[in-house]
């Protein structure tokens, strides 16, 4: 078992666009279980490599109740969203002791590379779907806060801030 240190914010990796993974290697598959392994530990529901330091499009979800659903996402891409919107309480370990409520799509379909590096669609539902969406906005360069207005954005920054302090 190895849990990755998680890489706090503001740091510049955050807010890079993570790169393409152009196949998928042993190095990989590691770098998925380190992940599974750092999201257990936290715990959490979805860890994105670059909040690790990895700066690929990697992605691990498993919101279910048995912790037995790992999803293994390469290169993750919403094709479809649902016009009904769910809000979840949303926080990551980049940036602990905030959290905010998002709205999000209900359910998404997500095409990715899985673990035996063919071509995948599935859908997602609730806090799945969520958990997926947000992994791939940190893909992105994105963090959650940045779906909230700028009002109750720079709240929650100055909040973690203080609990920082």
């Amino acid at each position: 078992m190895t849990v990755r240190r998680i890489i706090p914010w503001p740091d510049a990796c955050l807010r890079t666009i993570a790169a393409e993974v152009t196949e998928i290697t042993d190095e990989i598959r590691t770098t998925w279980d380190d992940m599974i392994d750092t999201m257990d530990a936290m715990p959490g529901v979805g860890l994105a490599a670059p909040q690790i330091g990895v700066m690929l499009r990697l992605a691990v979800v498993d919101a279910s109740q048995g912790r037995n659903r790992r999803v293994r996402l390469a290169n993750p891409v919403v094709v479809d969203a649902s016009a009904v919107m769910n809000e979840y309480e949303e926080a990551s370990p980049n940036l602990p002791g905030v959290s905010a409520k998002i709205k999000r799509p209900r359910g998404v379909t997500v095409e990715y590379l899985d673990e035996t590096g063919s071509l995948t669609r599935r859908d997602f539902v609730g806090l799945e779907a969520t958990s997926v969406q947000h992994q791939i906005g940190h893909l992105a360069g994105r963090m959650y806060f940045d779906n909230l207005s700028r009002m109750r954005r720079d709240m929650l920054l100055r909040k973690a801030r203080k609990t920082v302090s």
